[in-house]
């Protein structure tokens, strides 16, 4: 059984791949515990793909060989992989979770794509047909411009319950925490409808969207065209790390 990992600044996402199984974790120690009591498993392989320092990464590595008893492979930076071609000037510059998601498209349709990754921070990346990455764009994700407000704006108070109650609804909020959250989306979905022209501009009607990432369900209504794929990461981290019988 092979181990993916997807390791970010504060939350680590895993899957068993054979089990089509996983989860999200906050620490080394939680993953460590939620494995140990995964019942029959057998893990052979393990690769991960790292945001963390090195010393971060180098350790939880090592946890999981002492584990494991398995080798660990680490995705590295690439000017070009499985057929894509970074487009960043200094290709090391580019972050390694955002070009593994921009291989893992490309795997999937083998063709001209863009690539909408939404989390804390939100990505966007163009992919040509012929594989050659053209850059994208950055900008705060709904948790980022959310806490902007709430911290710097001192009117602007309340807890996680009433957010999530208020983005139930994208109408004209008529309170200050409707108004903030269901603001924030519709930047958000402003952001990825012109990602979509862009791409229309430099693709034609012939390319495909693909979104991930933790708020990707926010933007499904107004590009119903796109394909929802909450494990792109893994898919471009297969090919950075192919583990022996693949």
């Amino acid at each position: 059984m092979i181990l993916e990992l997807d390791c970010g600044n504060s939350l680590i996402k895993w899957r068993i791949r054979e089990l089509s199984s996983g989860g999200v974790v906050d620490s080394d120690v939680e993953l460590l515990r939620v494995l140990r009591g995964s019942v029959g498993l057998s893990i052979t392989g393990c690769r991960l793909v790292s945001v963390r320092t090195d010393a971060e990464t180098s350790a939880l590595a090592a946890m999981l060989t002492s584990e494991f008893g398995c080798a660990v492979l680490c995705a590295q930076p690439s000017r070009q992989l499985a057929g894509v071609r970074n487009g960043y000037d200094d290709y090391l510059r580019l972050g390694l979770d955002r070009w593994l998601a921009v291989v893992g498209a490309y795997q999937l349709c083998g063709g001209a794509c863009l690539v909408l990754d939404l989390g804390t921070a939100v990505t966007s990346d163009f992919v040509a047909s012929n594989g050659e990455h053209l850059g994208g764009y950055i900008c705060p994700g709904v948790p980022l411009m959310r806490n902007q407000l709430r911290t710097h704006t001192r009117r602007i108070r309340y807890d996680d319950v009433a957010a999530e109650l208020a983005m139930r609804s994208t109408r004209p909020g008529r309170s200050t925490v409707e108004a903030v959250e269901r603001g924030c989306v519709l930047m958000l979905r402003g952001f990825v409808l012109t990602q979509v022209e862009l791409a229309r501009e430099s693709f034609g009607g012939d390319f495909r969207i693909y979104l991930t990432g933790g708020d990707a369900d926010l933007v499904c209504e107004v590009l119903p065209q796109a394909e929802l794929v909450s494990d792109l990461v893994f898919v471009g981290l297969a090919k950075a790390c192919p583990l022996p019988g693949e």
